[in-house]
């Protein structure tokens, strides 16, 4: 029965590290009862302003004191009226912590570059595995080395296109990302088809029926400046204008 259980433990919990933002009761005195008169002039009207908040018991203060030995069980109850929760202890010398210990408190590190090193290189790859998760792999660029014909539709989903021949009249290639056509583009050239409006489209012979980049088009109802048409070019987009400029071959 306990061998099955055992080899189940992975399907009933896990263990991972975590991150708390806690309270720290940074104390300055080991006189309960002198604790529990200023906890109550500064909290009696107010019970309700903790809500049994998780607390870190902060002994710096008192850790070079030798002599200061702290009622721990007598402690935890003072807070615990209060409404709040120790958890944990911190900064205290030897004895303080073993008192600490004793009475059911875990022991906090000093700060977070405290943390052990086992548990922070779990966090790292906590976060490798989400990454890993989370982030898609890049699609490959897509590759055409024959001329496109009326008609033809080429879409590059996810990734950039590059056509090494002619793109024709009527013909149309579209791109999530960036369009390089090695040869005279003439039909509609489509980039950033899903709204990347860093996307580009470059041809060797800028000659297109119809330019867009993430939604903002220009047909040739609207010729392109003759520095462009007709040459190398590349078209990118400037906020919601396109922008046309030659490249040097």
């Amino acid at each position: 029965m306990s061998a099955a259980l055992s080899g189940n433990a992975s399907a009933l919990f896990d263990l991972k590290s975590a991150s708390l933002t806690l309270v720290a009761f940074v104390l300055k005195t080991g006189n309960v009862q002198a604790l529990e008169q200023a906890l109550t002039e500064k909290f009696g009207d107010t019970p309700d302003f903790f809500s049994h908040d998780p607390v870190v018991i902060d002994l710096t203060h008192l850790s070079s004191l030798a002599v200061a030995t702290i009622n721990f069980p007598a402690l935890i109850d003072l807070l615990k009226r209060f409404r709040m929760t120790p958890v944990a202890v911190r900064g205290g010398n030897a004895k303080q912590m073993a008192d600490a210990l004793d009475a059911g408190l875990g022991e906090a590190p000093d700060s977070q570059s405290a943390r052990p090193q086992t548990v922070v290189q779990e966090v790292v790859k906590e976060v490798i595995r989400e990454v890993q998760v989370e982030v898609p792999v890049s699609a490959p660029t897509m590759i055409i080395d024959k001329p496109l014909r009326s008609g033809q539709q080429i879409y590059a989903k996810g990734g950039d296109l590059v056509v090494l021949a002619v793109v024709n009249h009527g013909a149309e290639v579209i791109a999530d990302g960036s369009i390089h056509v090695y040869a005279p583009l003439r039909g509609k050239a489509i980039a950033g088809a899903k709204g990347n409006a860093s996307a580009r489209i470059f041809s060797t012979c800028m000659e297109p029926e119809l330019l867009s980049i993430a939604g903002t088009y220009r047909t040739t109802e609207n010729p392109l400046p003759q520095e462009v048409l007709g040459k190398p070019a590349q078209i990118r987009l400037e906020g919601e204008r396109l922008v046309y400029e030659a490249i040097k071959i």
